[in-house]
């Protein structure tokens, strides 16, 4: 007999599959090796029910290759303001590893206890900025923040130490997820997610998952990474050249929108920086 499920969790070579709120945890069949196919967290799958074994796989709407998971459709990027310190240079990383995944990322601040006014106002200004370019800003202490997660397959990313799991802990209180002490030492905190699952929240699932810090641009063009600044491409059109990479053309708009602030300083600067690494 055969029948449809989601794979939410993967350990080793088992793959726990939900069917009708039951889970199956089965086996992959050989011919995805052949095929050189990896089944995900978050595939939905046809197995074969008797046997436990996993006979296709449907094809994906997004695939994450680290973390691994599929059908993601948004990314909540959490950010602590102190402990770790606030990264502008990791959130754009993840912004553009994001939108190039075609993944709807939304920010999250966490640990504006920690620090004060004149920190606040500084971190606020940056939450301004993200919003009016079109991202979804909030703080972990906003009520609203709970809405996000309906219908949704939400993945975690930021730095460690930055509170993802606390955060999942008190939206849901029954996930009980482990978190680890920061080290003041190295400014950052132990990878406490040993494994990649779904997990049910607020009417949706979301993917708490270690790694996603560490993602390079390896299979990104510089073009790719120009096209991820989102903000960039309002004023591309009056550059002087069609494909201007914004860096060392004349006549270049974007570059004279950073000059009068209309685009954040430190957002241009983190774009330099990772187009010189390719």
């Amino acid at each position: 007999m055969q029948k449809r499920g989601r794979i939410v969790k993967q350990l080793s070579n088992d793959y726990f599959v939900e069917i009708d709120n039951e889970i199956i945890i089965c086996k992959a069949r050989g011919k995805f090796r052949k095929l050189n196919v990896t089944p995900l967290v978050g595939d939905f799958v046809m197995i074969d029910y008797e046997n436990r074994y996993l006979l296709e796989i449907e094809p994906r709407k997004s695939e994450l290759i680290r973390p691994s998971v599929a059908n993601v459709t948004q990314a909540l990027i959490v950010n602590s303001v102190e402990v770790p310190a606030f990264s502008t240079k990791l959130l754009d990383k993840l912004l553009v590893t994001i939108e190039h995944h075609h993944i709807k990322p939304i920010l999250c601040i966490t640990k504006m206890d920690l620090v004060g006014e004149v920190m606040q106002e500084k971190i606020r200004a940056y939450e301004q900025y993200y919003r009016s370019i079109g991202y979804e800003v909030y703080e972990n202490t906003d009520p609203d923040l709970k809405k996000i997660f309906q219908n949704q397959v939400t993945v975690f990313a930021g730095q460690s130490g930055a509170g993802k799991s606390s955060l999942l802990n008190r939206l849901d209180s029954n996930l009980q997820l482990e978190t680890g002490e920061v080290s003041y030492a190295l400014g950052r905190g132990k990878h406490t997610t040993r494994h990649v699952e779904l997990l049910p929240l607020l009417d949706g699932f979301v993917v708490d998952t270690p790694g996603f810090s560490s993602l390079e641009f390896q299979d990104f063009t510089k073009e790719d990474i120009r096209d991820c600044f989102i903000e960039f491409k309002q004023y591309s059109e009056h550059c002087k050249y069609r494909d201007c990479m914004h860096i060392k053309e004349d006549s270049c708009e974007v570059k004279r929108k950073v000059e009068t602030g209309e685009i954040l300083k430190s957002r241009y600067e983190n774009y330099v920086s990772f187009i010189e690494r390719k």
